[in-house]
């Protein structure tokens, strides 16, 4: 019983959320066949992109969190409540992140160590400014179906999302090589391709959380009101698990600049590998939702016993899931690399690192489900901690001194990475699993 109701929250958050990386993996493809250069910029650009949300999850966990325990406790009110305030902080941070990202995308992509002309310079810039013109609709879209996610309405936030996929999808190799008579427009096109599907995908949002369809309401009052006492509670749930994020979105930021600092090639295989890890880690994302879910919902509601079976259930679904997904990297190694370019040089590298890079999904994807469920207790100083040492000391630090010292190149970084998840999902595990917060949770 526990399984399946994880599983019917679960699957179709793996789904919405692997729907996205989807999309600007196939983005991906179809720019490395313009060139590896505007790959590696592109790249760069959505991994700036992630870095800036992971500030918008203050809103997204910590109104999830909250909303869970008001669900869990009937209490319908406080739940619209808590979401009017959070979408009035998003609205607020995604006008600010568009100026940030349209005005800064020239000096954030002089990072990139490139000879002659500065493709990868100007296909990041490229896109990063043409992203910036739709920034508030895709942020502000991106915060109100992260709560709907969070809350366990995952039927419509896949439905949402892969509408706007649908669309995006669609609309970019029409841009990005001029088909039909369009302009071609090369990377930009991606950009722009991407800007007018979540715009769509916004308006489809509001009237979906205006219409009383999904668990929560978004009340005009709420929204247009500020409290002060909601915002405190929204950053105190929320802040912890945004360092946590951010500070690992920053630490791959930092690692793919090492990369670029090497060389094109180590950073396009790198990119691609990003690529295909993103793709994954929303199907990883989905569990650890439905995980944090449930796990909210049932202490809301007082019942601690089903908690644990649904926490266990999670683990057991996920333990398949990455154990399928190791097998297809290993088996496919050498033809999910050419999918994204044809360069040899790429080609020989990615298939010599890949059996690393599968290695490191392993603890990665019991990591993230395990996270979830210490989310959904309230655990989320932890996360943060261990989070913010790890990169600090792994991502950082041992890379710094593995690339630049040792000269260990990209086996060095998934190497590290894998070593990195390794330690932090043993620590999790033992946390989760000493009974602590049992006893609580009874209090």
């Amino acid at each position: 019983m526990a399984l399946r109701r994880f599983l019917k929250t679960s699957l179709p958050a793996a789904v919405d959320l692997s729907s996205q990386t989807m999309t600007w993996t196939v983005e991906a493809i179809l720019i490395g066949k313009l060139s590896a250069s505007a790959l590696a910029g592109y790249s760069m650009a959505i991994q700036i992109v992630l870095v800036f949300f992971a500030v918008l999850l203050t809103f997204v966990v910590g109104a999830g969190l909250i909303i869970n325990r008001h669900l869990g406790a009937k209490e319908n009110y406080q739940a619209n409540h808590i979401f009017g305030q959070a979408m009035m902080m998003g609205i607020i941070m995604a006008i600010l992140f568009s100026i940030m990202w349209h005005s800064g995308a020239v000096h954030l992509f002089r990072i990139i160590n490139e000879t002659g002309a500065s493709s990868a310079q100007f296909s990041g810039t490229s896109y990063l400014r043409t992203i910036a013109l739709f920034g508030p609709f895709i942020m502000t879209n991106f915060v109100a179906v992260g709560i709907l996610r969070a809350i366990g309405n995952t039927n419509f936030s896949m439905k949402v999302n892969l509408f706007i996929n649908f669309i995006n999808i669609l609309l970019s190799p029409v841009l990005i090589f001029g088909l039909f008579g369009a302009p071609r427009l090369e990377v930009q096109g991606a950009a722009l391709a991407a800007g007018v599907s979540h715009t769509i995908g916004f308006c489809i949002t509001f009237y979906l959380v205006r219409s009383r369809r999904t668990h929560i309401f978004l009340s005009f009052k709420e929204l247009t009101t500020p409290k002060w006492n909601s915002f405190k509670e929204l950053f105190k749930m929320g802040l912890p698990t945004t360092i946590e994020q951010l500070s690992w979105a920053l630490g791959q930021l930092v690692v793919m600049g090492y990369a670029g600092a090497v060389g094109v090639v180590v950073l396009t295989t790198h990119a691609i590998f990003m690529r295909i890890q993103n793709i994954l880690s929303m199907g990883y994302m989905g569990f650890a939702m439905a995980a944090m879910s449930e796990m909210g919902q049932n202490l809301g509601a007082k019942d601690t016993e089903q908690a644990e079976k649904t926490a266990h259930a999670a683990h057991r679904s996920m333990m398949i899931f990455v154990g399928v997904i190791f097998i297809i990297l290993i088996v496919f190694s050498k033809t999910l690399v050419s999918v994204f370019t044809t360069d040899p040089e790429i080609l020989e590298l990615g298939k010599r690192a890949m059996i690393v890079f599968a290695l490191a999904q392993l603890p990665k994807a019991f990591n993230n489900v395990l996270s979830g469920n210490m989310r959904g207790i309230g655990m989320l100083r932890w996360l943060m901690i261990t989070t913010i040492i790890f990169v600090i000391i792994f991502e950082i630090g041992i890379n710094y001194f593995g690339l630049f010292v040792l000269g260990w190149g990209l086996f060095g970084i998934w190497g590290v990475q894998a070593t990195d998840e390794t330690i932090r999902c043993g620590l999790n595990y033992f946390w989760f699993m000493n009974g602590r917060w049992r006893k609580k949770q009874t209090k």
